[in-house]
């Protein structure tokens, strides 16, 4: 992503959502389809594993990946998370002052919360830590000092095994047991920050809903928390 031009504009700060949720729930798609059903109003941040290869995330991603864990685990868990929240807190620092003319949301596709419950999941697992949601607390509390987090958080849930069966489809590989504790203790941590910051998250289960379904929840949403917005604005 090449950052744009400082404004000039006195517009306050875009809304800035995240979609959160396990691998394989359709968190991608509908941040796709939500964005572009919400057109130029909205710049859509990508996941960091799915950005370019020839980019600084895209190099950081495959050094992670090198050892062709999904998980991104390189048996170094400490340096994979301060990688990872580097990376966010950079893509936001890039964006200060520095949003598109006509933008008033940015839909990221996992954020900061995303870095969180994954990486407590593995460093709960690498370590034999107990409390695994004291470490995503940890997480998010030092990201904090670095960066906001997003001003909503809309985290998708569904059931893991479709969840899961859907992103070894996706991917073409038999998903290691270590690797699905991993991501449902990651959809375990999701829980317990949903239940933290009940204000800033929104859960939308879901069950048995096809792809377009689940996109058009996000989009109303983010439609949603946009005139709420409006509204305290001019309250």
């Amino acid at each position: 992503m090449t950052a744009p031009p400082p404004r000039t504009d006195p517009s306050p700060r875009p809304l800035w959502v995240s979609v959160e949720g396990i691998n394989g729930v359709g968190k991608s798609t509908a941040a796709r389809a939500a964005a572009a059903a919400l057109g130029d109003r909205c710049l859509l941040l990508d996941e960091l594993t799915d950005q370019a290869g020839d980019t600084l995330p895209g190099r950081v991603i495959a050094a992670l990946a090198a050892d062709g864990d999904v998980c991104l685990r390189t048996g170094h868990p400490v340096v994979e998370t301060l990688a990872l929240l580097a990376l966010k807190v950079r893509e936001a620092e890039r964006l200060a002052d520095r949003y598109p003319a006509g933008v008033d949301v940015v839909l990221e596709d996992r954020g900061l919360d995303s870095v969180a419950v994954c990486q407590a999941a593995i460093l709960a697992d690498h370590y034999g830590e107990t409390d695994p949601a004291a470490l995503a607390r940890y997480v998010l509390s030092t990201a904090r000092a670095w960066s906001r987090l997003p001003d909503a958080t809309v985290w998708l849930t569904g059931d893991r095994t479709v969840c899961t069966d859907r992103f070894a489809a996706r991917i073409g590989r038999t998903l290691a047991p270590r690797n699905l504790e991993v991501i449902h203790r990651t959809d375990d941590l999701y829980h317990v920050l949903a239940s933290d910051e009940p204000d800033r998250y929104t859960t939308i289960d879901t069950t048995g809903w096809p792809p377009h379904e689940t996109a058009s929840a996000v989009e109303h949403r983010v439609r949603e928390l946009l005139r709420e917005r409006e509204v305290a604005r001019v309250a």
